[in-house]
């Protein structure tokens, strides 16, 4: 997971919240949630560091993908490149995912 879905997951959530799609304490327990795991060991953590900046500006080249969404894509293909059976990719965005799938990952849903 991206280092910039600390800040991504629980914007949705709000997000939601604000469209009035959940209320104000679903998300805040789903906040509260993501924040418990994210402190433990449930989810390993790409870093956004250079070279994960620098793929994702390439990828920004290559496909129609929004800066943040190009960072996700370039952490999810770092993941990849480390651990090769890490090849899945979760979005609900069909861009990304469409570019995802471009670049070698399965996708989710």
């Amino acid at each position: 997971m991206s280092g910039i879905a600390r800040v991504e997951v629980p914007t949705a959530f709000w997000r939601k919240r604000r469209s009035g799609a959940i209320t104000d304490e679903d998300a805040a327990v789903l906040v509260q949630a993501f924040e418990w795991d994210w402190l433990g060991d449930a989810y390993a953590v790409v870093p956004v560091v250079d070279a994960v900046l620098t793929h994702a500006a390439r990828l920004a080249a290559r496909h129609p993908l929004r800066a943040y969404d190009a960072v996700r894509l370039a952490s999810a293909l770092a993941a990849h490149a480390a651990d090769p059976e890490i090849s899945t990719f979760a979005c609900f965005d069909e861009r990304l995912a469409s570019a995802a799938r471009v670049e070698g990952l399965v996708t989710l849903p």
